[in-house]
């Protein structure tokens, strides 16, 4: 894909350029309050932080920069968010790499002229994918394992002039206003970066977190909790029918979780729902006021449909795989929860309107459906624990 931009200004040196970036698991004070790290080393892009604040940073000089090529190497199952950052005249111009709904995303400003282009095969399949950003004569160009990915030309009328000053550099988010993006994105993105190689520059990068967060050596899809919190979505976010009710499905091997997996209540009202995983007694039990169901904890699907009646069974045939038939739409606070509840996913809810919870979720639920569509974590009020589209594996 080749898109050619005339009313950028001479700046081709200025966007290629910017893909100087750096990182390390490891770091160490640099006297003024923050930890230096080092380039080439694995980090976990996800860790928790203002969603919009970039993980690590640095400031180079143009005079220090001799090749105008980096490359690294990405691996993730997040479709979205942000993977690198830079600008220069005080962020008076600025370059963003991301993905978008798994393709590569370039915006850039330049002399009062944005530009948004996305293009390439898909990454977020997990994999290790390499990515190499160049510069060939009047072209940004980034390959994907070996293959020209996504190409932008860019030629000016005028005289390119010679960059000087600095250049300000960050990894796993911005530094300018999210409104100035074309193309809107989430910026918190569920992978991780490894072998990097920036232009000729070796200098330390700065961040503010007390660790870095590690990467897992391999991961697979899903939601992973590990134990210590929940995520949170108000009832009133999904669409629901009268006539259809709401349909939950869950996906994972429940002989591997140990805790709440659902709870389902509103402010002021009984606890309405459960479902709990006990690794002790490899049971899984589900809870629908005082009623309750034991299962074995060999089931890898699970379908709740909440209508007039409550239905549990294991795959789309019902008539084959119902395991529990429940009427509760009689029962006082059913019709109030449904108007007014919260799904809690790896918790369990408790009394008043904070989101405080219990009995947490240790497990991977390798797929979430709510009203027939995919359930992206990101998306609610949740734990900063908790990986949204990986699991250890």
């Amino acid at each position: 894909m080749a898109v050619s931009w005339k009313a950028m200004a001479g700046g081709l040196q200025l966007i290629l350029t910017l893909t100087l970036l750096g990182w390390g698991a490891e770091g160490q004070g640099n006297g003024r309050g923050k930890k230096e790290v080092s380039g080439g080393a694995m980090l976990y892009l996800g860790q928790d932080r203002d969603i919009w604040r970039p993980l690590i940073h640095t400031t180079v000089n143009f005079s220090d920069i001799r090749i105008i090529k980096s490359s690294f190497q990405l691996r993730t199952f997040d479709p979205e968010g942000a993977i690198f950052y830079g600008h220069t005249k005080n962020g008076g111009e600025w370059f963003v790499l991301s993905l978008k709904d798994g393709i590569p995303l370039m915006q850039m400003s330049k002399a009062g002229a944005l530009l948004g282009v996305a293009g390439g095969p898909k990454l977020n399949d997990g994999k290790w994918h390499t990515l190499e950003v160049s510069n060939q004569e009047h072209f940004v160009i980034l390959d994907v394992d070996g293959s020209t990915g996504l190409t932008v030309g860019l030629q000016s009328k005028h005289a390119q002039h010679v960059l000087s000053g600095e250049l300000q550099l960050a990894l796993g988010g911005i530094l300018v206003d999210k409104e100035r993006m074309i193309i809107p994105f989430e910026p918190r993105l569920d992978g991780c970066l490894r072998s990097g190689r920036w232009l000729n520059l070796t200098i330390p990068w700065e961040t503010e977190a007390e660790d870095l967060w590690p990467c897992y050596q391999n991961i697979q899809p899903g939601s992973y909790f590990p134990g210590n919190g929940f995520a949170i979505f108000n009832i009133s976010a999904f669409p629901i029918e009268a006539d259809h009710g709401v349909k939950i499905e869950i996906w994972g091997d429940f002989s591997k979780m140990d805790g709440t997996i659902l709870s389902i209540k509103a402010p002021g009202e009984d606890l309405m729902f459960t479902l709990v995983a006990n690794n002790n007694t490899k049971e899984v039990t589900l809870s629908l006021y005082e009623e309750k169901m034991t299962m074995k904890d060999t089931l890898k699907r699970l379908v709740i449909t909440f209508q007039t009646t409550v239905k549990v069974f294991q795959d789309e045939d019902e008539s084959q795989s119902t395991l529990l038939t429940i009427s509760p739409v009689s029962r006082p606070g059913y019709m109030t929860t449904w108007r007014e509840g919260r799904l809690a996913f790896g918790g369990l809810l408790g009394e008043g309107d904070d989101n405080v919870g219990s009995h947490f979720l240790t497990g991977c639920l390798e797929k979430i459906q709510v009203q027939g569509k995919d359930l992206d974590l990101d998306l609610a009020a949740k734990h900063k624990s908790i990986s949204s589209h990986s699991c250890p594996a």
